[in-house]
């Protein structure tokens, strides 16, 4: 096959190139640059899409002796991910940006254009398995659950599956390390990217804050009783303890946690650790990964991107919405995150969540 390898600059897609490649795929690299300034040098393991990285990616490219180009897809980025980000603060919501670029921008905009190319197909590092099931390609966990990245592949559909590739599923991160040292990739020890890639610095709050302003109101607790002030309710999310900057204490003493955003009202509402269990939710924007089901299914999801799965009963409630019964609290989930449905190793699909209960 023709196949496009995605090159972070990491160690993962350059390993994942080297596979592909070995396998006797014709393999061309691309890097995605995605910021709008890339001349900043990577922090540590902070952010990626650097001028570092693409430099990285263009040396792995070099030592495997595959053609290798830079895409320009800053201006999809900005639109599809960062203001996407931005706008779910706003609303109350906490969005998950990673989710958000695989299925707009990794798997959608480059895969895209990449069939436009003539290419059969995209490959990247994610620890996630391809196995074939009755219906086609199915998307399962990868075998080391550390590195399982198969909750942020959930938007994906059935025919971006088919035309994916992630070579590195059967392995752990240590194996996929001593392999690129074997090979004498020079990202082998490079330390891996976290946090969100366009806030290098981790500070999302001050990010939100350059972007969108300060904007007092109130803190409250579930009786309504004012107990702070905040400079603006998109700052915080669900489950959230540290900065709630409370001058007046508990009764009982006990700490409190951000139980409720109103962008509405400009309102934050706190309460106690058990009063953030959830045991249901309610998801739109469905996303399968496979064939739909309809009716009622007994599964598990994961609400976290390295959380665990909890047993649930789903429900088809409409042909965009699904219903979500968890079988053991969940604390801290918040409006705009991702749930994950699985069948054992298997994913089912995803949905944003929009409202939970408790």
């Amino acid at each position: 096959m023709r196949v496009l390898a995605a090159m972070s600059g990491g160690v993962d897609s350059a390993v994942a190139a080297a596979r592909v490649r070995d396998a006797g795929h014709e393999v061309t690299g691309v890097h995605l640059a995605l910021s709008r300034n890339r001349q900043a040098l990577r922090d540590g393991a902070r952010g990626c899409c650097t001028i570092e990285d693409s430099h990285d990616a263009r040396r792995a490219a070099d030592m495997l002796g595959i053609p290798f180009y830079i895409w320009d897809m800053s201006d999809r980025f900005h639109e599809d991910v960062i203001e996407d980000f931005v706008a779910e603060y706003q609303a109350g919501r906490t969005p998950n940006p990673c989710l958000r670029c695989n299925e707009k921008i990794k798997f959608a905009a480059v895969l895209d254009k990449a069939r436009a190319l003539g290419f059969d197909a995209v490959a990247t590092g994610h620890y996630a398995r391809l196995l074939a099931g009755p219906h086609g390609p199915e998307l399962h966990r990868a075998v080391d659950p550390a590195k399982d990245q198969s909750y942020v592949l959930g938007v994906l559909d059935a025919d971006q599956l088919a035309h994916s590739l992630f070579p590195l599923g059967e392995d752990t991160k240590p194996e996929v390390r001593a392999e690129a040292a074997e090979r004498g990739l020079y990202v082998a020890k490079k330390p891996d990217s976290h946090d969100v890639c366009f806030i290098p610095d981790g500070d999302t709050k001050a990010y939100l804050a350059k972007t969108l302003g300060t904007d007092s109101g109130p803190i409250v607790d579930t009786t309504g009783r004012r107990v702070g002030e905040h400079d603006g309710a998109w700052g915080f999310t669900i489950g959230q303890r540290r900065g709630l900057r409370i001058g007046d204490p508990a009764g009982d003493g006990r700490p409190r946690y951000v139980l409720d955003i109103s962008p509405v009202s400009n309102t934050v509402t706190v309460g106690t650790a058990e009063e953030l269990d959830v045991t249901g939710l309610s998801g739109i924007k469905l996303r399968w990964c496979g064939p739909e089901f309809t009716g009622r299914i007994e599964c598990h999801a994961q609400l976290r991107a390295h959380g665990e799965g909890v047993p649930a009963t789903a429900e088809r409630t409409g042909a965009d919405s699904i219903d979500v019964l968890l079988h053991e609290p969940v604390r801290g989930l918040a409006p705009g995150q991702a749930a994950v449905l699985y069948d054992g190793t298997r994913v089912i699909g995803s949905a944003t969540v929009a409202q939970t209960s408790r």
